[in-house]
């Protein structure tokens, strides 16, 4: 069976039971989640979150430079007061460079691809924790984020699921 019909049949048992068409648009909890799109991190059960308590935003490396405009609408138009950053252990970014995504790029797609490439920042990192710092203050700095929002971050260990604060 391919994935794509188990996603559809996992969906329609899902929708069969579904409890949550009156949630309200605004996360209950006013809390937003930036995190990595890595599949072994589970924000709502890592958190104690349910349907409807936060906006999670997910990207390669839950950087910041990638979810601004989430965050953005999150705290102007979605009432959020929290910002959570949560960057992990064993990350994929935190073994490469651009160099080297660009040139698996060039040697799998091509040349016009790599054109494109040349042109993003892929965001890697070398420290883990400063990128956690780095990216809180990117969002606390920005002029698009009201400074009395709370800004926080944290290191996601995958072997442990256990959260340690970032200063």
């Amino acid at each position: 069976m391919s994935v794509v019909r188990e996603l559809l049949e996992a969906n329609e048992r899902f929708a069969t039971g579904f409890e949550y068409g009156e949630l309200p648009r605004p996360p209950v909890r006013k809390v937003a989640i930036l995190t990595c799109l890595d599949a072994r991190i589970m924000p709502a059960q890592a958190l104690g979150l349910r349907a409807g308590d936060a906006n999670v935003i997910r990207n390669a490396g839950g950087r910041a430079a990638d979810a601004m405009r989430s965050l953005v609408v999150s705290t102007r138009l979605l009432g959020i007061t929290t910002i959570v950053v949560i960057h992990h252990t064993d990350c994929g970014l935190h073994i490469v460079t651009n160099e080297h995504i660009r040139g698996r790029i060039a040697e799998d797609l091509g040349s016009k691809a790599a054109d494109q490439a040349s042109t993003i920042d892929f965001l890697p990192f070398t420290d883990l924790e400063q990128s956690v710092r780095d990216d809180v203050a990117l969002i606390r700095s920005s002029p698009l984020i009201d400074p009395e929002i709370e800004v926080v971050g944290f290191v996601y260990d995958v072997r442990t699921g256990r959260l340690s604060a970032v200063e």
